[in-house]
């Protein structure tokens, strides 16, 4: 029990780290302070630094909190099973989140040292490491490739996550290498053509998984 209390507190100290960091540089950063940035790396909208302070908050602690209410609203209690991998997944993300979070104060703060292909680089090694806990996922209502396939059937979710597992690791991994070697405009369809890739075959492959086998167990 003691050790899982300090493993917590460790996490909310991680959701923790941007608002730590914002409260000491809230002097130095201006009343309005850039909030978004185009393709070209230039702003294109100012906000209030205030709204700095809902960002260092909301997004790493809205993981947090999800992923301790998430065991206690499942409707079958399966994502208990994921045991020790459920931790490692929320502590994976609130540790993105958190450094997102940062990363965004700090460019609100200097935003001549905005850097665009850092972003997508942070989001490609998440899809390759979420890519290595897709095989261990049980089946469950929350986390992973929930099609009507793959709930209906453990074979389905199996195989889907088995597969999806090493098309989201290699995708994670082309989106940080093709980062280095094109402009953002262009390469942000690359981006979102792996994406897509990413998200769409293991739902086509699910459906397709079904189908077989559901027609193997009518010919028997």
């Amino acid at each position: 029990m003691k050790t899982n209390l300090i493993k917590e507190l460790l996490v909310i100290l991680i959701a923790s780290v941007p608002a730590i960091y914002l409260a000491m540089v809230w002097t130095s950063l201006p009343a309005t302070v850039p909030m978004h940035y185009d393709l070209d790396g230039n702003v294109n909208r100012y906000g209030n630094k205030s709204e700095l302070i809902w960002l260092s908050f909301g997004l790493p602690f809205f993981i947090y909190l999800l992923f301790m209410v998430i065991p206690f609203i499942d409707p079958k209690g399966k994502i208990k099973a994921m045991g020790n991998k459920l931790f490692q997944l929320k502590v994976l993300l609130v540790i993105f989140m958190s450094v997102l979070s940062f990363y965004i104060i700090y460019t609100s703060l200097k935003p001549q040292n905005f850097n665009e292909n850092l972003v997508f680089v942070i989001v490609g090694l998440l899809f390759s490491v979420l890519g290595n806990f897709f095989q261990s996922l049980k089946p469950n209502y929350f986390i992973g490739i929930r099609t009507p396939w793959t709930l209906e059937n453990e074979t389905v979710w199996k195989e889907t996550h088995t597969l999806a597992g090493k098309i989201w690791m290699v995708g994670g991994l082309l989106i940080v290498m093709l980062t280095f070697l094109m402009s953002v405009r262009f390469y942000m369809f690359f981006f979102l053509g792996i994406t897509a890739i990413m998200v769409l075959w293991p739902v086509i492959y699910s459906y397709r998984r079904f189908k077989a086998l559901k027609s193997s167990v009518s010919k028997d």
